[in-house]
């Protein structure tokens, strides 16, 4: 950020905008209590916030046993931290899809259960953290009941 002439903290949030086009309306006035490195609340239709959403359906489909696919059907809350890159906090609801895991579909393609016997909904909560100039996602928490 060579050049810039912003306080600290609004100097993060364009790092945050070039990466994850975190809404202008996070950015706090100066006068703010928000520090870098505490959590915000951020827009859950965020195309950020939808690809590390994406990256928790992933991690809990490779560790279910069911037979079926899960994909995110609403994200109720999201939250970002910078700290070593960007680390999304999520509360997310997720559905058992027609996609059989043995197919490996495109979640994008997959269509939510339509059967009433077969159909089942999660809350999830992920935390995601991306870095994204090593191109890196670890995944430490991922709860679904």
């Amino acid at each position: 950020f060579r050049g810039l002439k912003l306080p600290p903290f609004q100097a993060l949030m364009c790092f945050t905008l070039m990466f994850c086009v975190v809404s202008v309306t996070n950015v706090p006035p100066h006068h703010s209590t928000i520090r870098p490195g505490f959590p915000v609340p951020v827009n859950t239709n965020n195309p950020g916030v939808r690809k590390a959403a994406r990256f928790g359906v992933y991690r809990y489909n490779n560790s279910s046993n069911d037979l079926f696919l899960f994909k995110e059907s609403q994200i109720n809350k999201a939250m970002i931290q910078v700290v070593r890159g960007l680390k999304y906090m999520l509360h997310v609801e997720i559905k058992r899809t027609v996609c059989e895991k043995r197919d490996h579909s495109s979640l994008d393609s997959c269509h939510f259960q339509r059967k009433k016997n077969l159909q089942r909904t999660l809350r999830c909560y992920f935390e995601v953290w991306i870095t994204p100039w090593t191109h890196k996602v670890h995944i430490p928490v991922a709860h679904c009941h």
